[in-house]
């Protein structure tokens, strides 16, 4: 059994691996953009704002992860991972369950491919249509938080998924 906390920024290609993932291991996948967007879409617009709406949202992912974990059951959460509470939260709920802990982070520093990622996706009311400021991209590409104390992946999801999903593979299972 394993718990993958996905990392990367929107359009990095997080979803389409932990896809490829579940489907080749039968996991779990607790997407944050379905959690967080089924939040938006219960409440009125400009009910609540979207830091607060964020925080509801993490909270539920890890209700979820804690519940599936304690079934028995892998789980990857798709999400960034921008904050470090995340990373020991995750590692904890790991621990709880006595489950490997593994942490991929989707890698793209490609200004002009995520922009077009994000503009050509079918999106939910919780992602972002476009990146305007390269200056920002650049700024959230580097503040992404890694497990200090555990091993990680990170991988440069610019080349097909075919290319790396082995690689990805056999991370998970060592």
């Amino acid at each position: 059994m394993f718990f993958i906390q996905m990392s990367g920024f929107p359009g990095s290609g997080k979803s389409t691996l932990s896809r490829e993932i579940a489907k080749r291991t039968g996991c779990i996948i607790i997407d944050h953009d379905i959690v967080k967007s089924a939040l938006l879409n219960s409440i009125d617009e400009g009910a609540i704002d979207g830091k607060l709406a964020g925080k509801i949202s993490y909270n539920i992912d890890f209700s979820l992860v804690d519940f599936h974990l304690s079934l028995g059951q892998s789980v990857i959460l798709d999400s960034p991972c921008l904050y470090e509470e995340m990373v020991d939260k995750g590692m904890k709920l790991s621990s709880k369950y006595n489950v490997k802990y593994k942490y991929i982070e989707c890698f793209l520093d490609d200004f002009i491919e995520i922009n077009y990622r994000l503009k050509n996706r079918e999106r939910m009311i919780s992602q972002i249509a476009e990146i305007k400021l390269e200056a920002a991209f650049q700024s959230t590409l580097q503040s992404s938080k890694k497990p200090s104390n555990s091993n990680y992946f990170i991988l440069n999801t610019g080349q097909p998924l075919e290319s790396y999903i082995e690689d990805v593979m056999d991370y998970i299972n060592n």
